[in-house]
């Protein structure tokens, strides 16, 4: 059985006896699976890469060939970087394809939940906790008020969650999709440069890893130069340390779209329980995100920017938000 989410009043199950769940947080680059025994926390958490195996069967028969669990694992609840729309599911940014009957027949499972993964981290938001998150720049968060959740990483994901007669509502989002906005003329040049390679420039065209690439290339043709193509991984430890002007310069405006993004995002949303980054990139950037453009970006909203400033924002430094979200699912429906 199949579904997107449901109420979740802090995000997190209580613990007890019952059956054993197995979790995965399926992305485009990483798989990370855990079990969860009787609604625990999750446990036996485990990273695989994407790109060693075939298959998403394949990748959970190897999950459960190295890791001894308590018992055979008889649910699942998994998070998927795709839209859930019916029985099969296809990776949005990556080569896996699956069937959801198929999979949960496979696996003897007698129920297999199906989320986005990002619905999946907005649900773990609440149970990652102070030492789980970073704070930047002011503001204060409002009980019972909406919570924005937005991540760059392989892509770039949005979710949300929605308070609803004192619980709160998860959303499933494909909010990364949405058509970027410039914000000033520099990063009008930048939109049309990738504008003229690209039907659609979405957020998520610039704002994710293979963004992150195409940003560099982009900020170096805007200043009238070719650059060599860089990974998104080399280019923020450069970036990091110091030791390229141009890798700044890129992270920086990287940052400051964020901000941009992030912005909409709260304001549509009404977010006022706090605007919070997940994915691969922002963490990994430490302090030098807290010193980018993104939180003065953020801020710069014309008459909405005390609106905005009252706002907090967070980097989940947490490293399994989204198994911490599905462990936080109802197992018996």
């Amino acid at each position: 059985m199949a579904r997107r989410g449901r109420c979740s009043s802090r995000g997190y199950v209580t613990a007890g006896r019952g059956p054993t769940r197995l979790l995965a947080d399926i992305g485009g680059t990483n798989v990370r699976f855990a079990v969860q025994q009787g609604g625990g926390p999750p446990t036996r958490v485990r990273n695989l890469r994407v790109a060693d195996f075939t298959s998403l069967e394949r990748a959970i028969a190897t999950y459960l060939d190295r890791v001894a669990i308590p018992s055979q694992p008889v649910l699942g609840a998994f998070a998927v970087a795709a839209p859930i729309e019916g029985d099969r599911v296809r990776l949005t940014n990556g080569p896996w394809r699956f069937s959801i009957s198929a999979l949960r027949r496979r696996f003897a499972l007698t129920r297999l939940d199906i989320i986005n993964d990002f619905t999946a981290i907005a649900l773990g938001v609440p149970a990652v906790g102070r030492d789980g998150r970073r704070k930047v720049g002011g503001g204060r968060a409002l009980a019972n008020e909406a919570i924005g959740v937005v991540g760059p990483g392989t892509g770039l994901g949005v979710s949300g969650l929605v308070p609803c007669g004192g619980r709160y509502v998860p959303l499933a989002s494909e909010g990364g999709k949405v058509t970027l906005a410039p914000f000033d003329r520099l990063e009008a040049m930048i939109v049309e440069y990738v504008w003229r390679r690209r039907q659609h420039v979405s957020a998520e065209r610039l704002l994710s890893g293979p963004g992150l690439s195409l940003l560099y290339e982009a900020v170096a043709a805007v200043e009238g130069e070719r650059v060599r193509p860089l990974a998104a991984s080399t280019i923020t430890s450069r970036a990091v340390a110091g030791t390229c002007a141009r890798c700044r310069s890129t992270v920086n405006t990287f940052c400051a779209m964020l901000g941009t993004v992030a912005a909409d995002l709260a304001l549509t949303l009404g977010a006022r329980g706090g605007l919070y980054i997940a994915g691969g990139i922002v963490p990994k950037l430490g302090p030098l995100f807290a010193r980018s453009p993104f939180r003065g970006r953020f801020q710069s909203k014309g008459r909405f920017s005390d609106y905005l400033s009252a706002i907090p924002t967070y980097v989940i430094t947490h490293r399994n938000p989204g198994l911490i979200g599905l462990a936080g699912l109802p197992a018996g429906g």
